[in-house]
């Protein structure tokens, strides 16, 4: 399973740079995850019939937060995902994260703006940075998880300024 995964798109609404991400990079995704800071859940229509799981961030308003909870856990296979987004300082974001899961083997998260897709103490830790806001990031990013019968993998792709 191909999952296509962003974070901190924080757009008021879609706009073509969006629909570019989602044209190049998820076109062949089977699902979507977006961590957190939407700002308006408008921007979860571009993906259209594809199934989107997507989490309320720090800086989502209350329209955005009361319809989409702060964290989920997803069965894929016979692999379990932690969806977050994260808060606070970025230096430590990993274990206030780690501390909301358990019996989970990868956590996607948000917040920092720095990609990450690293094992720690067994689990996958993936952050697909940001898709358009280079605050705290050099670039922008977005990734690729790949759910197969026995492992899992993840891609951080630099977007394009094309």
């Amino acid at each position: 399973m191909k999952i296509g995964v962003i974070s901190d798109t924080h757009l008021r609404e879609p706009d073509e740079r969006l629909l570019n991400i989602v044209g190049k990079h998820f076109h062949d995704a089977d699902l979507i995850l977006h961590a957190g800071d939407l700002v308006d859940l408008r921007v979860l229509d571009v993906f259209g019939d594809k199934e989107v799981v997507a989490v309320c961030g720090n800086m989502d308003p209350p329209r955005v937060s009361d319809e989409i909870p702060q964290k989920r856990v997803l069965e894929i296979g016979r692999f379990r995902i932690g969806l977050i987004h994260g808060w606070g300082s970025p230096y430590d974001l990993e274990d206030r994260i780690r501390g909301e899961f358990e019996n989970v083997d990868c956590i996607v998260y948000g917040h920092s703006h720095c990609p990450a897709n690293h094992i720690r103490e067994g689990i996958l830790f993936f952050n697909p940075g940001t898709a358009f806001d280079r605050r705290h990031a050099g670039f922008n990013t977005v990734g690729i998880l790949e759910v197969g019968e026995e492992a899992m993998t993840g891609r951080i792709i630099a977007i394009d300024e094309d």
